[in-house]
């Protein structure tokens, strides 16, 4: 197994996590000074975890793919096209691989919890909160949040004639659903998902304080993409 991003803050916690699993071999660790293509032919990696930034993941990935190892992609910044060609080669060659917007079982939960609430509540907004140093926005938790209410609604959300004094005021839109980005010190990563009906309201919430909670989720791709044979989009398709 071979962690590319191996320096970062993410990187850094999933080559401990890997090394004190018994389960995995750690091959190798690189960077973006490093050849990507080279170092996984010459440690022979059969998975490649990636912690690296949005402007470099899509080549990466096809690097990854292309060499035959199985692709475990945790930076966020893929576009809907840029999955979807991820998802044709790995078909064509039958090699299983995950692209995961986040790897914390209890986020995951979080999700399928407002995917389950949106089948009775159409009014909905997302508020995910990053550390100052996240580039890109939305993160790719509350795209795919967003995603998975829209698939489960049962009814569209009633249209709002509202004037923005300010452009942006009222954040960005996924599927009909608006999408507030903050990046603040103090941070790691917070996303509320806020249902709202006639008499009341439903928020559900989740935060992350320590890098340590995504490594459970990164093992739990790297076990089970062995076994897969294309490329999905979402831990929470393997959870039981």
């Amino acid at each position: 197994m071979l962690v590319n991003g191996a320096s970062g803050r993410m990187g850094k916690t999933a080559v401990m996590a890997i090394r004190q699993d018994s389960t995995f071999e750690l091959a190798g660790e690189t960077d973006s000074t490093d050849d990507l293509k080279q170092a996984i032919h010459t440690n022979r990696a059969d998975v490649v975890v990636d912690f690296t930034n949005a402007s470099v993941v899509f080549e990466n990935s096809k690097t990854i793919i292309e060499q035959g190892a199985h692709p475990v992609i945790g930076t966020s910044g893929l576009l809907p096209d840029q999955i979807k060609e991820l998802q044709e080669i790995c078909t064509k060659k039958q090699l299983g691989g995950i692209i995961a917007p986040n790897f914390c079982i209890s986020a995951l939960l979080m999700m399928r919890f407002a995917e389950q609430a949106a089948q009775y509540f159409s009014e909905v907004e997302i508020i995910e909160t990053h550390h100052e140093k996240k580039l890109d926005a939305p993160s790719g938790t509350a795209i795919k949040t967003a995603e998975m209410i829209a698939g489960a609604r049962k009814t569209n959300p009633q249209p709002k004639k509202i004037h923005e004094t300010l452009a942006g005021a009222r954040g960005a839109c996924k599927d009909k659903i608006p999408i507030h980005s903050l990046r603040l010190p103090g941070f790691l990563a917070k996303q509320e998902v806020i249902f709202g009906h006639l008499g009341g309201n439903l928020v559900i919430a989740h935060e992350t304080i320590d890098r340590e909670a995504f490594m459970p989720g990164v093992l739990l791709a790297c076990k089970k993409v062995m076994a897969l044979k294309k490329l999905i989009y979402g831990l929470e398709s393997l959870l039981i």
